[in-house]
């Protein structure tokens, strides 16, 4: 059997090395097959995941059940064995912060609301903690003293480097198995046979596979055009990054910190702030410096010795969001349904992709033993 990966950002490598790993646990014994993950950039995590932050709220979110909560359930779970399991079969150390999240409540936010959530939580087994004002500022000395409000608190959430664990992703995969082709453009997929699917590329003959998996973010409009109407629109997102002298308040505990829904998040003495959500406006996404600026300022408002610090690096990525439909998209299309597309997880892309490997793992093999 083969399976074609088109797109090789967190999404694409992850649901790479999971399915590589069906072998090792014996999961399809009786069938041989391969794995080619195919990418445009030359490098993986060049587009959406290569703009992220890392910052993976699972616990601290609001969702309780359903789709949107099994997925970052399935996740943050996933991510307790994943990453040491990489780092096991690379070498490679993946920056990491598991301190969790600290989220700092507004006036506008509902205590009632967030009070039920701490209480969901421990019955799901979950930690989750509010902290009064006088707390938080004891914890953590880097906020602002004269913050007077609540501040919901995660320890099981983490952040993670986004670029470093879809690097990792593809080492652990290629040592699996699987084949990856960078540089490499797909035109277009045709399923016109109902035992397999035909990508068309520029400058190779046609390469044939049994399953392909989209996984191209903002590209996967264009391929899957002609087989089901999925429209990925781009929202752009802007971050910085502020160098200091050494690490704010207490070195031993540096939480991503969370603020009018901009995230810092500590690394050394430097700290991510972002991001940004900017729509387009008549079918254009232009970054906008005064978004980069409500940034910085919210960041020193939160924790004001930041403005002693220097802006280092700029950058923004466009995500891919679904238009007129739940985040993200994973399905089955095309009229044989050996296409899968696993794509438009807007904010959430690294935050999911362990729950969206697995989901996509279950598709193949309940579509290969019917097709058998």
């Amino acid at each position: 059997m083969s399976i074609s990966i088109i797109g090789c950002g967190i999404i694409g490598a992850t649901i790479a090395y999971e399915l590589s790993r069906w072998q090792s646990l014996s999961v399809r014994e009786s069938n041989e097959y391969t794995i080619d993950v195919y990418d445009a950039c030359h490098k993986p995590a060049s587009a959406a995941t290569g703009a992220a932050l890392g910052v993976l709220m699972g616990i601290i979110s609001q969702k309780v059940k359903g789709r949107a909560w099994n997925l970052r359930r399935d996740s943050i779970r996933r991510y307790q064995t994943l990453i040491p399991e990489l780092e096991r079969a690379t070498g490679a150390k993946i920056p990491t912060n598991s301190q969790g999240i600290i989220k700092l409540l507004s006036a506008e936010d509902d205590l009632i609301k967030w009070t039920q959530l701490v209480s969901t939580r421990t019955e799901q087994e979950w930690q989750l903690e509010l902290w009064n004002a006088r707390k938080v500022v004891t914890q953590l000395p880097q906020i602002d003293r004269r913050f007077t409000g609540t501040a919901a608190y995660s320890p099981q959430d983490l952040q993670v480097d986004p670029v470093a664990l879809t690097e990792a992703l593809v080492a652990a995969a290629q040592l699996n198995g699987v084949n990856f082709h960078f540089d490499r453009s797909i035109e277009s997929i045709t399923a016109d046979r109902p035992q397999s699917c035909d990508l068309l590329t520029p400058d190779l003959p046609i390469i044939t596979s049994d399953w392909t998996i989209v996984t191209a973010g903002l590209g996967s409009t264009s391929l899957l055009s002609p087989h089901a109407a999925i429209d990925i629109q781009p929202v752009l997102g802007q971050a910085l990054q502020i160098r200091l002298p050494k690490p704010l308040g207490n070195p031993d505990f540096q939480p991503v910190i969370v603020s009018e829904d901009v995230n810092i998040v500590p690394s050394g003495n430097d700290y991510w702030v972002g991001a940004t959500v900017e729509f387009p406006v008549d079918g254009v996404v232009t970054a906008q410096l005064e978004c980069l600026e409500r940034l910085k300022q919210i960041a020193i408002a939160t924790c004001p010795d930041l403005a002693q610090g220097e802006i280092i690096r700029t950058w923004q990525g466009l995500r891919p969001r679904p238009n007129q439909r739940p985040a993200p998209v994973i399905d089955r299309v095309g009229a044989n349904k050996r296409i899968l597309v696993a794509t438009g997880h807007y904010r959430n892309g690294i935050l999911l992709a362990p729950a969206t490997a697995r989901i996509i793992g279950d598709m193949l093999l309940v579509n290969g033993e019917n097709s058998q």
